[in-house]
């Protein structure tokens, strides 16, 4: 019985590698051998300090990970499109594929009892070898890493689709609330969208050092009492920004974004967790502002982002500050849950090191 390590996230802040059996491919699954796994915010606050236990975050025991990245190295039998030697980035959940919202694409919406999200209710990527279902799989562009494709299964896709409901171009000065490695991503897609101007905030200093010594803004703060201010200041005769995204997951932050947003414009929230508070009229309805919520994204635009990202040459895996074997998986979540840090990786392959 052939045998790989697997890391498990038995909640108190700890992680448990196991040796445990590499598993079989089945009709319409692939067997992807691991190339990089990125931690994902979502893991910490929900799993890692603690298990929900209910809901999409109802962890079930699985092996952690749900921002995988490899290739196929076997397939099972009545295979459609993929084949042995692809690489191929996962879309982390998988659905049923007959519900309205798996037909739409958005499979984290999937309203069946058989969704599935890697990393959660079934074994995920924290693994040498990590079982899928064709379906979920994205083709990894050859020009891009395998850790350019672990930061697309979750965190570059989530932001892709938060920022195309609110519509970025030439038009806009966009604000980013909150500069984990969410809003990292943020910054580097709303400038490959084409923002005229970035302006980026965290309570932080580590995180907004690393915006600034990354280049994705104009003007990078540290928050305070007097962070409105600040933000208005630096958009376009004190008025605002025509977009703003909350990536915080906190009410000060999702105030802060509201508040900031220009007459007319457009707001979106990506961070999880949290509550907000806010006045209606003088803080959205008097300004016609919209307020937009975003959750993940569709499979078939996590595909159109993979070929965007190519086309504008930037590169996710500039995001990633430290880089950890399966071994060292423990130190990585550590490090992660500290919150000062850029994206954190885990890497099977020498040359994503």
């Amino acid at each position: 019985m052939a045998t790989m390590k697997a890391a498990y996230l038995p909640g108190n802040s700890t992680v448990v590698l196991k040796e445990v059996e590499i598993p079989k491919p089945g009709p319409g699954q692939v067997l992807v051998r691991t190339k990089s796994s990125t931690i994902c915010g979502s893991d910490i606050r929900a799993i890692y300090r603690e298990h929900l236990g209910k809901g999409p975050e109802a962890y079930q025991n699985k092996i952690a990970g749900h921002e995988p990245c490899g290739q196929i190295v076997e397939c099972g039998d009545n295979m459609k499109r993929f084949k042995t030697g692809d690489r191929v980035i996962l879309y982390h959940i998988s659905g049923c594929g007959v519900c309205n919202d798996c037909r739409r694409g958005y499979m984290i919406s999937c309203s069946s009892p058989t969704r599935a999200a890697y990393g959660w209710q079934r074994d995920g990527g924290m693994a040498e070898y990590i079982l899928a279902d064709e379906k979920d799989c994205v083709l990894l562009p050859d020009e891009l890493s395998y850790t350019d494709g672990a930061q697309v299964a979750c965190g570059f896709g989530t932001v892709y689709e938060g920022l195309e409901k609110i519509g970025i171009c030439g038009n806009d000065q966009v604000l980013v609330v909150g500069l984990g490695p969410v809003g990292l991503a943020a910054l580097m897609l709303a400038k490959a969208m084409g923002a005229t101007k970035l302006v980026g905030i965290d309570t932080v200093k580590e995180r907004c050092d690393l915006a600034r010594e990354l280049g994705l803004a104009d003007e990078v703060f540290v928050s305070g009492s007097d962070s409105l201010e600040k933000v208005k200041a630096v958009s376009y005769a004190g008025k605002g920004f025509e977009r703003t995204v909350d990536c915080s997951g906190h009410t000060l932050g999702r105030q802060l974004c509201i508040r900031a947003t220009r007459q007319w414009g457009k707001m979106v929230m990506i961070g999880e967790g949290g509550t907000v508070e806010f006045n209606p009229s003088p803080d959205i309805i008097h300004d016609q502002i919209s307020i937009h919520g975003s959750w993940v994204t569709n499979i078939w635009r996590m595909e159109e982002l993979v070929e965007r990202i190519v086309r504008w040459g930037i590169h996710p895996e500039d995001l990633v500050s430290n880089r950890f074997t399966l071994d060292q998986v423990s130190d990585a979540y550590t490090l992660m849950d500290q919150g000062k840090c850029g994206k954190v990786a885990v890497v099977f392959d020498e040359e994503e090191k």
